[in-house]
């Protein structure tokens, strides 16, 4: 398991709609706030969905 912190970037498996996979972690905890590298959408996502999303870390 992967230790997350503020401030890493990370590519995600699914595309968002406006066709990026990379995100940045803004907030960690329970929930995982991430914000859109390309369109700056913020999402808040559950840490389990989150997890299992994602690919790879890039930084």
């Amino acid at each position: 398991m992967h230790e997350y912190e503020v401030g890493d970037i990370v590519l995600l498996k699914k595309e968002h709609p406006c066709g990026s996979k990379k995100w940045e972690i803004i907030r960690t905890g329970i929930d995982f706030r991430i914000k859109c590298l390309q369109c700056g959408r913020v999402v808040m996502v559950p840490r389990r969905k989150f997890e299992k999303s994602v690919k790879d870390v890039l930084q």
